[in-house]
């Protein structure tokens, strides 16, 4: 369980809404604390200690693993008075109390053993700033930070800098625009994540230049106060945990959407597990199913990780290893090609005299590049790839170019260069950081947040195909510490199969029908059927006790050498066959992704 530090006072507040007056804790270090808490992290507090305790502030106090900073009065806290009508919030009476006097001389002499620190706007953005330096300095290794609207009009340029400074910032949409001009504009160097609270419009987290909106949990909306510190806090809990920022996100949104149903803290106080991310209304996980298939993966001898070695990859211990992997993997997708608005072909030509599909046919292009231009698969030679270049990489015998969206290939390959090259990192340099914490994988998927071609993805399919591959190459380039497991490497091979052996129920008709049919589906389609497969593919390793390298082999080999796309599934040669539900009409979301 990670440990947060936050860094900001509770106050007592008294808020209107909804044509009545309540008397309630609150402050954004407290909303902050709370909602990371009830989401699973445990949490400790620098702030203004009261003394007595105030009655509202004292289940705060008990949830909290350390309270530390200057004792005061009860009459020093912070003090607000706010009115809610709609979105807009009015601050009738602000009373900065105690948390103006706050000192950085106040803080503990070491900071390393958090797992991450939140620092709320303080006030003011130069106190803020202080800070920062101080717990950077204190050895923090992860710090987090938020702002607020009137600080962005007073004192942009220094907010500019606290976001520079942060690994992960906290803005609303008004903040947004105050800071980039538009939302449009919005964007962080590489290796930092911004988070952009939309309100009723839900959030957009942005990774570099990358950006991923997400639409909000629809809620009875009572309370809005703090609904996005209580983001803020939850969204840190999850990244701590080693989420994907945008899956961090989307429970962040959950547990917000709950908030606002309640008055001030309330359900931020609650010792039940947090809301789940809901499952699209139009798709379920079919549990009797997921038993039986767990069932045949546990009895079936040939479900054992694949050691990726063979003709397709480097020999063992070849110098060029570790960027080929980097390299080729971020290319896994888009192995097929459409017309008219449907699935028509996947890829299929010759190279080196074999007729060769989709990543098999990757993986043999990238492979001829090895003794004659090892440095080819380098971030460098990959930020700088140009077109010609990448025909030639994808060239079949016969002369011809038919790798489908070449375009987006290389931009991929670009991207991922770039974001090594500004982040100085290497893939040497990933595996050795992640090899030098207690918790290797974690550390090398948090690495991939930021590199392009990797960060895109929020359920990280080729992050976690990566990972598999150098755990499970005779080299173990990286090991998994105590307790650690990839989660599902969804492609389209495992919905496919997912789909048709009833893994997963589809319960709208229009949506079966497209995928039936083999038409090109929404963004919004195609994650409601993926984010399915993927829980239930969590829901496979569970139950069937093997590992997800075993449980990935059995839905990428072997159900995709028997659960064909262009022709009639081998089911008499399946071992799923007795159970299967022989939804044989079911295709897998038809949509150009670089996720699989």
């Amino acid at each position: 369980m990670s440990h947060l530090l936050v860094i900001g006072s509770p106050s007592l507040d008294r808020l209107h809404f909804d044509g009545q007056s309540v008397d309630s804790a609150g402050g954004a270090g407290m909303y902050t604390a709370m909602a990371a808490r009830r989401s699973g992290a445990r949490v400790s507090l620098f702030a203004p200690r009261p003394e007595p305790m105030p009655e509202k502030l004292q289940p705060v106090s008990e949830r909290l693993e350390d309270w530390m900073g200057p004792i005061v009065s009860p009459g020093e806290m912070p003090r607000f008075h706010i009115a809610h009508e709609g979105d807009q919030a009015t601050y009738l009476e602000v009373f900065i109390g105690a948390e103006a006097s706050l000192d950085v001389e106040q803080l503990p002499k070491d900071l390393s053993t958090y797992d991450g620190i939140h620092i709320i706007p303080l006030g003011d953005a130069r106190k803020q700033q202080e800070f920062l330096h101080a717990c950077r300095l204190r050895g923090a290794g992860f710090l987090s930070a938020g702002t607020y609207l009137e600080d962005v009009r007073d004192r942009a340029e220094v907010v500019k800098a606290n976001l520079e400074l942060a690994d992960v910032f906290f803005m609303n949409k008004e903040e947004a625009e105050g800071i980039f001009g538009s939302l449009e504009g919005a964007k962080t160097k590489p290796g930092k994540t911004l988070f952009i609270t939309l309100g009723e419009k839900g959030a957009m987290v942005i990774q570099g230049e990358h950006r991923t909106n997400l639409s909000a949990v629809p809620a009875k909306r009572l309370d809005p106060t703090g609904a996005g510190d209580a983001f803020c806090g939850a969204a840190l809990a999850h990244l701590l945990e080693g989420e994907h920022p945008v899956m961090a996100a989307r429970w962040a949104m959950a547990l917000a959407a709950e908030e606002v149903e309640h008055v001030g803290p309330a359900a931020l106080l609650w010792d039940e597990p947090p809301p789940r991310i809901m499952l699209d209304e139009r798709v379920r996980v079919n549990e009797e199913q997921v038993e039986r298939i767990a069932k045949i993966i546990r009895t079936l001898s040939a479900a054992a990780p694949f050691d990726f070695v063979g003709e397709d990859f480097p020999p063992v211990g070849h110098l060029a290893a570790l960027d080929f992997f980097f390299a080729s993997t971020l290319q896994q997708f888009g192995f097929w090609e459409e017309r008219e608005g449907r699935y028509d072909r996947p890829l299929m030509a010759v190279i080196n005299g074999e007729m060769l599909k989709g990543s098999e046919y990757l993986d043999r292009a990238f492979l001829r590049l090895l003794q004659t231009d090892p440095a080819f698969y380098t971030p460098e030679r990959q930020a700088n790839l140009t077109r010609e270049e990448m025909q030639g990489l994808f060239q079949a015998d016969d002369g011809s170019h038919p790798m489908p969206a070449l375009e987006l290939h290389l931009r991929q390959a670009q991207a991922y260069g770039r974001d090594m090259l500004a982040m100085g990192v290497n893939p040497q340099d990933i595996i050795q950081r992640s090899r030098d914490t207690d918790k290797p994988l974690q550390s090398f998927l948090r690495s991939l947040d930021h590199i392009g071609g990797y960060k895109e993805d929020p359920l990280r399919k080729k992050s976690n195909l990566l990972a598999l591959c150098l755990n499970q190459r005779p080299e173990r380039f990286l090991p998994f510490g105590e307790g650690e497991s990839v989660q599902p490497v969804v492609d389209y091979h495992g919905m496919r199969s997912g789909l048709r052996i009833g893994l997963v129920d589809v319960l709208d008709e229009k949506l079966k029908s497209k995928l039936a049919e083999r038409r090109l589906l929404s963004v919004e389609e195609e994650w409601a059927v993926r984010y399915a497969i993927y829980r239930a593919q969590q829901k496979v390793v569970e139950v069937s006790g093997k590992g997800m390298g075993a449980v990935d082999w059995f839905f990428f080999a072997y159900m995709r050498s028997h659960c064909l796309e262009m022709s009639e599934p081998l089911c008499e040669e399946c071992a799923a066959d007795p159970v299967c539900m022989h939804r044989k009409e079911l295709f897998q979301p038809v949509i150009r992704t670089t996720y699989y």
